[in-house]
């Protein structure tokens, strides 16, 4: 603890002269803040984003049963969503236990190589629902431009490579941050203005040179969010193309209603993601407390919302949940 105070004490171009093998010996720990500036109501704050994460956890962990043990659900549609269920169990939970300590507890203090892998799971996850969002625009592509081969193209076989391909995606592209991150010198002040360890928030700290961090988390970002939108896009111009065609209202509407569910999942994860992705390089002028919040919201409200818009707009859903739960006496 001397040496490090020591060390310390030296100048800004003294520390980065050392190599990185001897700073990874003296790897820092992370002091997370929470929301800056709502230090006195964070314990207010943590009791709706508790409620939040129950709701996660409970609500993917039914849609996830349900969906394994009705055969009559193993379909394209509900098998994406049970895929859909599990990443936002992993988003969630990578992220709220820690957040909701730092906001009750005020364990503020998180390990290098702990803040390192919750950064990673964000992301990479992060990625994956994106990629899932994807799949399931193609499913509905599928099932309304193509009903009578939806079952002959996206049979088990190609739902499985497609979620095997978006699993890798996710990882491979985001494997690179926690690589470069390891590079990097901090010989300034460790403490994270945010209620988790989110990339960006990390590479600022950095006394050394983070040009490549920078331009990588960029990249991907643009890279998976900008193919993935447009991907969604195409497929949703077709879908209206082929729905307009449609003669009669009714049938019309029966169209537009299998793709309403879809697309308010769509809305609820990449609209509150690009106002903090764009906030983070660009919103100097947003205070900071209300760009953590929002931040911190992105990785609970989707997860938590996600069921209930499926369970309440889904039918076949809907009726699975009611029957289980008053198998069990619940209702």
């Amino acid at each position: 603890m001397i040496f490090v105070s020591f060390l310390s004490s030296f100048s800004k171009p003294l520390t980065m002269a050392l190599s990185n093998s001897s700073w990874r010996l003296l790897q820092p720990s992370f002091f997370l803040m929470g929301i800056p500036g709502l230090e006195e109501s964070q314990h207010w704050i943590a009791m709706p984003l508790s409620v939040l994460y129950l709701f996660a956890v409970m609500g993917n962990v039914t849609i996830i049963f349900i969906i394994w043990t009705d055969p009559s659900l193993h379909q394209p549609m509900y098998l994406f969503l049970a895929m859909l269920s599990g990443i936002d169990l992993v988003l969630a939970s990578s992220t709220a236990p820690k957040t909701l300590a730092v906001l009750l507890v005020h364990a503020h203090e998180i390990g290098y190589t702990v803040c390192l892998t919750q950064m990673f799971f964000i992301h990479a996850f992060s990625s994956m629902e994106s990629g899932v969002l994807v799949a399931m625009a193609l499913d509905r592509y599928v099932a309304i431009c193509h009903p009578l081969h939806h079952s002959t193209i996206l049979h088990p076989g190609i739902i499985g490579r497609i979620g095997m391909a978006v699993l890798v995606r996710g990882l491979l592209l985001l494997l690179p941050f926690p690589i470069l991150l390891r590079r990097l010198i901090f010989c300034q002040a460790t403490v994270i203005g945010h209620a988790y360890c989110e990339h960006m928030a990390v590479v600022k700290l950095a006394c050394s040179e983070t040009t490549v961090n920078r331009a990588y988390g960029l990249a991907v970002a643009l890279l998976v969010v900008g193919l993935d939108v447009v991907a969604i896009g195409i497929s949703y111009a077709f879908i209206l193309q082929t729905v307009l065609k449609v003669p009669g209202g009714e049938a019309r509407l029966k169209a537009f209603s299998t793709c309403g569910s879809h697309i308010c999942v769509i809305l609820i994860f990449y609209v509150p993601g690009m106002f903090s992705f764009l906030t983070h390089r660009f919103g100097h002028h947003v205070p900071h407390h209300v760009h953590v919040l929002l931040a911190t919201l992105y990785l609970l409200v989707p997860p938590a919302l996600n069921p209930l818009v499926y369970g309440v707009k889904t039918q076949q859903i809907r009726q699975r949940v009611l029957r289980v739960f008053s198998l069990k006496g619940w209702i």
